[in-house]
């Protein structure tokens, strides 16, 4: 298992930085761009992050930890699925980091999730989080 491969996605918002970061940690937001899932949490360090929901016709409820918060800057948390069908032990954990600067008067968004157990699995996080990425730009360009 080579767990050092790292999933990378960007993508350019045409959204001020506010605007995107608001979308990243407001539930009803979430729900709105991340395929319908609940995601609940106090959006501090330390404080538990789950995220619920249906995903390829499974329900699932995955989970984590918030590690670091800077608004408007960084997102970073601990993620693990049950669906991967990995043992729920610290080292089964990603790590996924969502980093926001100002860019062409506009936010990008990189987002890195760390301990893929394949080049298969890197591809799938990438297209996965692709995805929920063209969702965030989506919702915060149209102003919702």
């Amino acid at each position: 298992m080579a767990k050092d491969l790292i999933a990378h996605s960007t993508i350019h918002i045409d959204a001020p930085r506010a605007e995107v970061w608001k979308a990243l940690v407001t539930p009803e937001a979430i729900a709105q761009y991340m395929f319908g899932t609940q995601a609940v949490s106090k959006w501090q360090e330390g404080s538990p992050i789950v995220w619920k929901g249906e995903w390829k016709g499974k329900p699932y409820e995955d989970k984590g930890v918030i590690l670091q918060i800077k608004p408007e800057q960084t997102l970073q948390y601990s993620h693990f699925s049950p669906l991967a069908g990995a043992e729920d032990k610290p080292e089964n954990y990603h790590t996924v980091t969502i980093s926001l600067s100002g860019k062409q008067g506009g936010t990008e968004v990189a987002l890195t999730q760390d301990k893929n157990e394949s080049e298969q699995a890197k591809t799938e996080a990438e297209s996965n989080w692709s995805t929920m990425l063209k969702g965030l730009k989506k919702y915060t360009e149209q102003g919702k």
